[in-house]
């Protein structure tokens, strides 16, 4: 799946829901483990600034394609956000950015320090950092869209579904830029590709791990993807046609690791 940076930066704007009636969830709810995945998801959207702010410190924002896409990638998340909080609006669950920002202000340290962190290990590793960010955005991305997916068929809801299609249609071109940036960055670079299997190995989680509680994390990946590993199968085979990446499975072990599978 390649990637048209110029297509995108023409197109690029926020997901669109005004010709969807929100008045509809007044006669067709949803359910209550629906709407906590629905928060989860809202306030996953709401932090992508947390994300692009600790990013700021490292070599990838020195280019400027990446640069110029974490601008654009961070408006669209944003207006995800927007669009899930209208959903949970009407049902009487009231969630804004200033909520949000509240609640990363109640990380205290582990949020101040995630840019120093960042800078960090940017600085050890050097440029192949940008391989890592790469890797890991596909990998976040390629679970977003999955997660959006699942949940839109699953309740084939007759505004909800449609909404979560349309957000997952724009993740699925933040798919396309990273696994096409990480593949540029880990073709003939044997040391970028160890780097990039150990972090992704050891480390990566699902989206939203960190900032949530662990018992909310596997709430909700639990009801999207429980007795679901082929959709897990599917991603990781999507992760291991990067180069040097083979055989990594990474969405099966972080969620067998979280008891969902």
């Amino acid at each position: 799946m390649a990637f048209d940076f110029d297509k995108y930066a023409e197109t690029s704007e926020a997901v669109n829901w005004t010709d969807l009636d929100l008045d509809v969830f007044d006669d067709i709810p949803l359910d209550r483990d629906t709407l906590r995945s629905v928060r989860y998801m809202c306030d996953v959207e709401y932090h992508t600034t947390c994300f692009v702010r600790e990013l700021l410190v490292t070599p990838s924002h020195s280019e400027d394609a990446t640069a110029a896409f974490m601008t654009m990638w961070n408006r669209e998340e944003f207006w995800h956000g927007e669009a899930l909080a209208a959903v949970l609006e009407k049902h009487g669950i009231h969630v804004d950015y200033d909520e949000v920002k509240a609640k990363r202000m109640s990380l205290g340290w582990k949020l101040a320090l995630g840019p120093a962190k960042q800078s960090l290990l940017s600085n050890m590793v050097g440029t192949d950092f940008i391989a890592v960010h790469m890797a890991w955005g596909a990998a976040n991305e390629l679970s977003a869209t999955a997660g959006y997916r699942r949940m839109a068929a699953m309740q084939d809801h007759p505004v909800l579904s449609p909404l979560l299609e349309r957000i997952a249609k724009q993740e699925t071109r933040h798919v396309a830029f990273y696994t096409t940036q990480a593949r540029q960055r880990l073709e003939d670079n044997p040391r970028a590709q160890k780097i990039v299997r150990l972090a992704l190995g050891k480390l990566w989680k699902p989206v939203g791990s960190g900032m949530m509680d662990d018992a909310e994390v596997k709430h909700v990946m639990s009801h999207l993807f429980q007795d679901h590993t082929d959709e897990l199968d599917k991603l990781d085979k999507s992760v291991q046609k990067l180069p040097g990446l083979d055989s990594l499975t990474i969405f099966r072990d972080a969620f067998a690791r979280l008891g969902v599978g």
